[in-house]
Order: C-alpha cells, then sequence, then structure tokens
C-alpha cells in the first residue's frame, strides 16, 4: 500500500517497520516537515497515498472545507506497535473503505470510518 506519515506520526521505527512490511512509504520529515496540512493532502491526493496521521484537523480539512484527498487514516493515543498491528487490521478488513476517500479513526478500542464528501 502507498502510504504517507504525517510529521507527527513518522517515527524512524515506524517508517521502518512499514517498509519491512512491503509498504511504499513516504515521510513528510523526508519531504517537507514544514508542510501545511492542506499541502500535506494534496500530495497524498495527487500521489494516491493513504495519509496517516494523529492529527484532527484533516476531518475539518474533508468535511468542513471539502477538499479531495484520498483515505485518511488518524491514530488517537496508541503506540507504534499498537500503530502497525492496527494498520494491518485495516488493510485486511477495511481494503475497500481505504481505496475511496474515507476518513478513518482507530483508537485502542474502536474503529470509526467515515466516507467523505471530497471529489477524488
Amino acid at each position: 500500500m502507498r502510504l504517507l506519515l504525517d510529521v507527527c506520526v513518522a517515527s524512524r521505527r515506524f517508517h521502518r517497520t512499514l517498509t519491512d512490511l512491503g509498504h511504499d512509504v513516504l515521510s513528510a520529515s523526508d519531504t517537507d516537515p514544514h508542510a501545511t496540512d492542506e499541502a500535506l493532502l494534496a500530495l497524498a491526493n495527487r500521489e494516491r497515498r493513504v495519509l496517516i496521521t494523529e492529527d484532527k484537523d484533516f476531518g475539518e480539512l474533508i468535511f468542513v472545507r471539502g477538499m479531495d484527498h484520498p483515505c485518511v487514516v488518524r491514530f488517537v493515543n496508541m503506540r507504534v506497535v499498537d500503530r502497525v498491528e492496527a494498520l494491518r487490521e485495516l488493510i485486511e478488513h477495511h481494503a475497500e473503505a481505504m481505496q475511496q476517500n474515507a476518513l478513518i479513526v482507530v483508537t485502542p478500542r474502536r474503529v470509526r470510518i467515515r466516507l467523505g464528501t471530497g471529489r477524488r
């Protein structure tokens, strides 16, 4: 899967683990650590990457401002090892939603999937 890691989740360990699992991973820390949320969303959309973040502002960009977007996965209060396992489960059980313009919020106890309104 093609992934873009927001700066807030772009630890070397997370990046390396996802790469070792066979994913095509791009990190905002490597491309532009000061990129705005809008710029990251545009990059992910342009390159058809799932945007991985902890930042809740993407929901506003998607649902209030109606920005075009790919799938956005937001992890809340999760350690790196738990994020990796959660992402593995998302790919296994929710691959279809991840191919659409969904906003997926993952907490230690819950997964919420909301299809977006962007023009993708």
